[in-house]
């Protein structure tokens, strides 16, 4: 993955005059009107990120956790979710392993609203996956899409072993196959080649998907965290 500049975006200057202006009515201290205007600049909504520069930001994110140098802990989460109560307007959408190791929001520097997120064991494309996703598309405009794998996945690692199991585990094998086929024995390339079939999937079953990419609507892209230094590599 190369190394990319944080994007800055502007906050939505209608909304900040609007809490602005609720501030000074309900007689605030000075302070918190300091402190709204101190807020980090990130990803709104309403923001015209363009997908090539949407991936960007999720990247420079991923940048600033890496670094230990999380910007989105110092939001106005009681803003955020007043801001949100009535519609979502995120930036980007993430298919992600169900894996607790994997929190994507602070993967990726980002807060509520900012990312719409699925995640099922082994980051797998299933019909409910891809009417999920499309309504992030059709319906939230996101900007770009990305499947997320990551190492040491379980899932996939009983993909590869395929052994008895209890209950439904099994149901996964199926959908890990085609990546077990191409790794090799090795499971970082079934970890690899997964997240590659299933982005191709999503990009191939989905009318939805495939059409809003060929009107350079939407960035579709797959890639790697590694669960020890927290860096995602994208494919």
């Amino acid at each position: 993955m190369q190394d990319h500049e944080p994007i800055k975006t502007n906050v939505d200057r209608r909304y900040f005059f609007q809490r602005a202006l609720s501030v000074v009515v309900a007689g605030a201290a000075a302070p918190a009107a300091i402190g709204l205007l101190a807020r980090p600049a990130g990803v709104y909504a309403q923001s015209n990120l363009s997908p090539d520069a949407a991936l960007q930001e999720l990247l420079a994110g991923n940048e600033r956790f890496v670094a230990n140098q999380l910007t989105s802990i110092a939001h106005d989460l009681v803003i955020l979710k007043e801001h949100t109560v009535e519609k979502q307007e995120p930036f980007a959408a993430v298919l992600a392993c169900a894996d607790s190791r994997v929190p994507v929001e602070l993967v990726f520097d980002q807060t509520i609203g900012h990312i719409f997120v699925t995640r099922v064991a082994g980051n797998l494309v299933t019909p409910e996956i891809i009417a999920s996703l499309e309504y992030s598309v059709a319906v939230l405009g996101i900007k770009t899409l990305l499947v997320l794998g990551h190492t040491n996945c379980g899932a996939v690692k009983a993909g590869m072993k395929a052994d008895s199991v209890p209950g439904q585990i099994s149901a996964l094998y199926p959908h890990l196959q085609p990546a077990v086929q191409q790794s090799g024995g090795s499971l970082d390339k079934a970890i690899h080649a997964n997240a590659k079939v299933q982005a191709e999937l999503l990009g191939t079953a989905s009318p939805v998907i495939r059409d809003a990419i060929k009107a350079g609507k939407l960035k579709l892209d797959f890639g790697v965290y590694d669960l020890g230094s927290g860096k995602v590599t994208l494919g």
